[in-house]
């Protein structure tokens, strides 16, 4: 195992509650299992972290009571990045703030959209909405959706964070696209997670050389997270079944982020100083 990073944050995780309390969504693709905050305290206990960024789940919608309900029981080692409609008030992020809200998210992924004008019109939209907050855009979309609009990323009045390593799919790094996001991330304005390699089209020896180039380009720029419960979706059986969650061992969770982050300086700079200044810890 590892020595406990002292400060060191867990940047994507989920909590999942009781459902009769919170209701998932109708429109959800998929129905995972409890994930308690207890079951994450004792999580960031085996990945030898002590803080944590909690990611709303697509399942819960636009509804974020879950996620909030946790950010109180977990107090000061936790914030969050939410899921909210157009309609949300100034009123209503500013609360969001005080209770430990940094960011919204935008999940293309999950649902297949592959629509770049959506994805630049909601970038446009919500960009000077957050940027007097302080708050940033989370992005879970394809590779080549990131690529397309990586100058608009790169211009933003707001950060950007690009979920799992990106969703790279070029192993050579000279495909436009992988330039592209390389510029972005050389711009200052993108966050790259390391995290989830079991989502991402790529031999480890492979990723692993993703990684150290995205290193050698803003290691200030890049964040870890173990994407924490490990949802998965089950193809059999009706919505309502719950899809189990995949079978990843703390020990190789660790053992990966050893392996992509090689020494104390490296180590430090993605796990702790970044997520402090992004998530204002």
């Amino acid at each position: 195992m590892t020595t406990g990073l002292r400060e060191g944050c867990d940047t994507h995780v989920h909590v999942v509650g009781d459902p009769l309390r919170y209701p998932m969504s109708p429109q959800r693709h998929y129905t995972p299992g409890p994930a308690s905050p207890h079951d994450l305290i004792a999580h960031l206990a085996r990945v030898g972290l002590e803080r944590a960024v909690l990611i709303q789940p697509s399942v819960y919608g636009f509804d974020n009571r879950c996620l909030f309900d946790a950010l109180q029981e977990l107090g000061g080692l936790a914030r969050a990045v939410v899921v909210v409609d157009r309609d949300v008030s100034p009123a209503s992020l500013e609360r969001m703030e005080c209770l430990g809200a940094r960011g919204i998210r935008l999940n293309l992924e999950s649902a297949g959209d592959r629509n770049l004008a959506k994805l630049q019109n909601e970038l446009e939209f919500w960009a000077p909405r957050l940027a007097d907050l302080g708050w940033h855009i989370q992005l879970y979309a394809p590779h080549e959706l990131l690529a397309a609009c990586a100058d608009t990323l790169s211009a933003l009045r707001v950060p950007c964070v690009l979920d799992h390593v990106a969703i790279w799919t070029d192993a050579s790094l000279e495909a436009p696209s992988s330039q592209a996001l390389l510029r972005a991330l050389r711009s200052g304005n993108v966050y790259i997670k390391l995290s989830a390699s079991y989502r991402v089209a790529l031999a480890a020896p492979t990723l692993q050389s993703v990684v150290t180039q995205l290193l050698r380009t803003r290691s200030d720029r890049l964040l870890w997270a173990s994407d924490w419960p490990h949802t998965s979706r089950s193809a059999e059986g009706p919505i309502e079944s719950v899809s189990p969650y995949r079978a990843i061992a703390s020990a190789d969770l660790v053992a990966e982020r050893e392996r992509w982050l090689p020494d104390e300086q490296a180590m430090h700079q993605v796990c702790v100083a970044n997520p402090a200044r992004l998530y204002r810890f």
